[in-house]
């Protein structure tokens, strides 16, 4: 039998000589994970090239935007808080009874905390914290302005309960459905009206049935 001492004397040659081999082997290049605006085709502009420094890529852009014209449209934000205000939702709101009526319904303030984590757990809440430009600049607007016209309705169906909001639902999705049997087009530009329509008829469809889910749950 080898002495112990010739044993441990080989292992440690072969050990040093596989890590002098493995160390001799050059790492392996990584791929490039750059982006470009060409999407990489060779026929398509490079927008290093013909762009210039001050406005390439959209951070400098709308900085360079902001510096021209403070007021511009591109980094403009909708006055949500001094548009609610100037029309008076507010007041409109109480004068309605708006609240009074979802406490009937059964949504108090106890059940609107109770429903914070259901809502999290659903992601709506991060949902909202990571779009706050789309909402402020896209539904906001719609939101608010067309609130004065909307908080009458609101305030109706909620005195009649979760059937209005049923109703509502059929209503919309009935007359997107007319729309597309009918082959109704918009004027002018030949497109069907049950499609352009429908861009609004089916949102309105749809929140109004959960809105009247929601409310016939809150009874249970």
């Amino acid at each position: 039998m080898a002495p112990l001492s010739s044993l441990l004397t080989v292992a440690l040659a072969t050990s040093a000589s596989a890590f002098s081999v493995q160390s001799a082997i050059k790492p392996s290049v990584r791929t490039e994970t750059k982006l470009y605006e060409n999407f990489g085709f060779d026929f398509a502009e490079d927008q290093v090239e013909n762009t210039p420094q001050i406005i390439l890529g959209e951070a400098n852009y709308k900085k360079w935007v902001n510096s021209v014209d403070p007021n511009n449209m591109l980094n403009r934000q909708y006055p949500v808080l001094s548009r609610v205000r100037e029309l008076g939702l507010l007041e409109k709101t109480a004068e309605l009874g708006v609240l009074s009526k979802l406490e009937k319904q059964g949504l108090t303030l106890e059940k609107a905390e109770e429903l914070l984590p259901l809502l999290e757990e659903l992601g709506l809440l991060s949902l909202v914290a990571n779009n706050q430009q789309l909402l402020i600049n896209g539904v906001a607007p719609v939101a608010i302005e067309g609130a004065p016209i909307l908080l009458p309705v609101v305030a109706g169906a909620l005195e009649v309960g979760p059937a209005a909001f049923y109703l509502a639902a059929a209503t919309f999705a009935g007359l997107d459905a007319y729309l597309f049997a009918s082959g109704a087009e918009v004027p002018f530009l030949g497109l069907s009206a049950g499609a352009v329509a429908g861009l609004l008829l089916i949102p309105l469809s749809l929140v109004s049935a959960v809105v009247g889910g929601a409310l016939g749950n809150l009874k249970k």
